[in-house]
């Protein structure tokens, strides 16, 4: 793993083990995260490149192309995406993209869904996710998380592109609200860049595929003093997300034993729309 020196946005740097050999290898000429290739296949772009290496796909814009998938698979208007959990099969490749999707259990009410994307010759992500019923229920809705500040009265911070390399991370926008610190930061994101080419998204799976950067947004270590990928993402919504706003109210909590945890409050630019989390797989650099 090569080193490359990066700031944690205070004037210090650190030796980051990041596979990066400068050897890039994705399309960059095209505006989009994916390019639809037919038959379930993606192929990534530039901007997909990830945090850690790369030769890999950051989990965010896969997260979000999951999902693209999910909805199309036999949609019903009288069904909403309220629960997605990914579980990360090991390295994302930054290779010709396959998601099968399946229902595992219809309902009239409640419907679970499963969806596997392929890349490099191998299974990389596993995602099942709970389709609910629409209901009226406006009249006792309510959340106890606390609000954000509106994303446009946040300046924009360079934080995340000082610590991180990769095309996705640069393809992004984010405004550190005031106050962050290491283990805790809220942050806003938003970026200008269609999940698949030609193609429409909906604003849910474009809100899914900015969400696990909130591994990266209030990091406890500097990358060059500890690993600390994350190996699942789990969310719940009790509400749509509309975008083009992202808000991660992020609290990372790291264990003694090699084991850490994100817990983050989901927002867009109307309030709280639910919850994620993450856990770490936490060690010292080989």
């Amino acid at each position: 793993m090569l080193p490359r020196e990066v700031g944690d946005g205070g004037g210090h740097t650190s030796s980051v083990p990041l596979s990066y050999a400068g050897a890039v290898t994705l399309p960059t000429d095209s505006d989009a995260y994916y390019r639809y290739l037919g038959d379930g296949v993606y192929q990534p772009t530039i901007h997909v490149q990830g945090a850690w290496s790369d030769r890999e796909q950051h989990m965010a814009p896969i997260s979000g192309l999951v999902v693209h998938e999910l909805e199309r698979h036999e949609p019903r208007e009288d069904l909403q995406l309220a629960q997605v959990s990914f579980d990360i099969l090991g390295m994302i490749h930054a290779e010709e993209t396959t998601i099968r999707v399946r229902t595992l259990r219809p309902g009239r009410t409640i419907e679970l869904l499963e969806a596997t994307a392929s890349a490099g010759g191998r299974d990389v992500i596993r995602a099942t996710a709970w389709r609910l019923s629409r209901q009226d229920t406006s009249a006792v809705a309510v959340t106890e998380s606390e609000p954000m500040p509106d994303p446009e009265t946040v300046p924009v911070s360079d934080h995340m592109a000082a610590t991180w390399p990769g095309g996705f991370i640069s393809s992004v926008e984010f405004r550190h609200v005031p106050g962050w610190r290491p283990g805790r930061a809220k942050v806003w994101l938003r970026t200008e860049h269609p999940l698949v080419e030609n193609e429409e998204s909906s604003g849910l799976a474009r809100f899914v595929g900015l969400v696990d950067t909130a591994n990266g947004v209030a990091v406890r270590a500097r990358p060059g003093e500890y690993v600390f990928p994350n190996t699942d993402l789990t969310l719940h919504f009790h509400r749509t997300p509309q975008g083009p706003w992202v808000g991660l109210d992020v609290t990372v909590e790291w264990g003694p034993t090699g084991v850490g945890a994100n817990h983050t409050t989901l927002h867009d630019q109307h309030g709280p729309v639910g919850h994620a989390l993450q856990i770490i797989t936490l060690r010292p650099p080989a």
